[in-house]
């Protein structure tokens, strides 16, 4: 197998939650890039529109799903309609995720559960959803988690956040055990501070410049920083990985206390 095979995703399916934007909306454009047929999920399928005819604007394959991965009826039921209408995914990119930047005094229970129900809850749905689906219909498959570098370290007023990623790294970890009978990789991506247009204007700023001197490189990351690292992940060149958290954050993890 040649290299351009090995990071080839072409007649693979996969699917991509969170995909509206930012970092999900890059992950879907990479793979359909790379040949996947991609399965764009978010709450509302209208805020998918762009995506979607961004891909098939270059000639990419996509659909889009209705899903909220904080709920298992959602999750059960737009599992099953894909399978239906688009076949059994091949790779998944648990990448649903958000956050409510406040001081830990100032957080709700209700800003708990949010977080906590779509960040780590909506992974370990999706996840073994279509695990078990895949078991059933004896496939392989690749899931990749996105966590975050906060999943291994700490900032403030994040904390629901923060303890979420930490959830999802060690449940990236258990779900490699038990799914490697079955041929099922589960792997992380742990971003860092990465460059988007929701928080473009914030790393520019004043505390934006602070905190960029605080990584070792002295840059934040850009989203082509990504594309590697889900190429890797999601097909057989990362065959022989499972359970593998990767930072991709410029160096941000090894700062100096």
């Amino acid at each position: 197998m040649n290299l351009n095979e090995m990071f080839s995703m072409q007649g693979k399916l996969a699917l991509v939650t969170g995909a509206s934007s930012g970092l999900g909306r890059h992950f879907a454009t990479v793979l359909a890039q790379a040949g996947a047929t991609v399965l764009l999920s978010a709450r509302s399928t209208d805020k998918l529109q762009p995506v979607l005819e961004e891909i098939q604007a270059v000639g990419g394959k996509a659909h889009a799903v209705a899903m909220d991965v904080s709920q298992s009826a959602s999750v059960n039921k737009a599992l099953a309609e894909m399978v239906e209408k688009f076949g059994l995914p091949d790779v998944l990119i648990n990448n649903a995720g958000q956050s409510i930047a406040k001081p830990m005094l100032d957080q709700t229970e209700d800003d708990w559960d949010q977080i906590l129900d779509t960040n780590l809850k909506g992974c370990w749905l999706v996840a073994t959803g279509l695990a078990r689906a895949l078991v059933a219909a004896g496939k392989p498959g690749s899931i990749v988690n996105i966590a975050s570098i906060l999943g291994e370290r700490v900032g403030g007023a994040v904390g629901p956040y923060a303890i979420s990623k930490a959830g999802l790294v060690q449940a990236t970890k258990a779900m490699a055990l038990e799914f490697a009978r079955y041929n099922i990789r589960v792997n992380a991506i742990l971003p860092g501070y990465v460059a988007t247009n929701l928080n473009r204007d914030f790393l520019a700023s004043e505390l934006g410049d602070k905190l960029r001197m605080r990584i070792p490189s002295r840059t934040f990351c850009e989203l082509s920083d990504l594309t590697g690292p889900l190429l890797l992940l999601a097909s057989n060149a990362g065959v022989g990985m499972t359970g593998a958290c990767v930072a991709v954050d410029r160096g941000h993890l090894v700062s100096a206390l």
